[in-house]
């Protein structure tokens, strides 16, 4: 596979003992063990984390993070709930992203995504299996979906971001920007309480809403992120997709309004087998328990 970027920490071995120091703060706080995994990918390093994957006889649900983000920002607040004492899952660090694994990325209109996700899939020793994806990771879903349709079992979306593009509205873009440019925690909390978060609904406890703020932080702050932005698929890519697909969508999600998605979706997609909006929910879905509970009950319908 050709490398297209390569992102990096500014002090790497400092930096990386900082996500492990974070990581151990999560797994007190939710007295859950994240057992981490490393594989030798296309990509070289490519870590894993993962709870009951030695409990061969649960069905296993493979999940992909955001832009900018960890894949354990899936289980701030225990949001995984049930899904935890049901499956075996497997909470990749998409390779790119402020995380653990190498800073190494395919181009995003190539199917190196799809690659390296049915790669990762390969080492973990999953023939076949549910996936899931917020934001950018819904692309990589997808991704994996056109690539190796036999692997995927069903693919949950929640507030993709490759159905449409990112919304260019000036509040939208504001906020956004804001942090970028004057990195604070100030303007971190601006940004998640006007884009991520629909408080009071859509909120955290104030424990693991400071860990969301430390490593957006850290991220902005830490990483030389070079990593190429998601783009909307479009029919000539999504209509490859015949793996049934799940849609989740906030509707006070600013960064990809609700309504061009489920529009798109409804377009692009052969079989989009389910489809929820969920009111007063931003754009940080995955951190909210009543939307992985929407998953979970669809996984149990397959």
């Amino acid at each position: 596979m050709q490398i297209a970027k390569t992102s990096t920490f500014k002090s790497p071995n400092q930096d990386h003992q900082w996500l492990l120091d974070w990581t151990e703060k999560l797994s007190r706080l939710n007295q859950t063990i994240y057992q981490k995994i490393e594989l030798n990918t296309e990509l070289v390093k490519t870590v894993v984390w993962g709870i009951n994957t030695d409990q061969t006889n649960l069905e296993p649900l493979v999940i992909f993070p955001g832009f900018r983000t960890t894949v354990l920002f899936w289980d701030l607040d225990n949001a995984l709930g049930d899904l935890k004492k049901k499956y075996r899952i497997f909470m990749v660090e998409t390779n790119g992203q402020p995380n653990l694994s190498d800073g190494n990325t395919p181009d995003i209109k190539s199917e190196g995504y799809g690659v390296w996700a049915a790669e990762v899939m390969t080492k973990l020793g999953l023939e076949k299996a549910f996936i899931a994806g917020a934001s950018f990771g819904g692309l990589v879903c997808m991704k994996l979906c056109m690539v190796a349709p036999e692997k995927v079992k069903a693919a949950f979306l929640l507030n993709p971001g490759c159905l449409q593009m990112f919304s260019l509205s000036p509040k939208n873009l504001y906020y956004n920007l804001l942090p970028i440019f004057s990195p604070s925690e100030k303007n971190v909390r601006l940004f998640m309480d006007n884009a991520v978060f629909c408080k009071p609904n859509h909120q955290l406890s104030p424990e693991a809403e400071q860990l969301l703020i430390d490593y957006a932080l850290f991220a902005l702050t830490r990483y030389d992120d070079k990593t190429q932005k998601p783009y909307p698929m479009g029919k000539k890519e999504l209509g490859q997709v015949n793996t049934p697909v799940y849609l989740i969508v906030g509707d006070k999600d600013p960064l990809f309004p609700f309504q061009k998605s489920i529009a798109a979706a409804q377009k692009n997609l052969p079989d989009l087998a389910g489809l929820m909006v969920l009111p007063d929910v931003g754009h940080g879905i995955e951190a909210y328990g009543t939307a992985l509970d929407i998953v979970r009950g669809w996984m149990e319908m397959k």
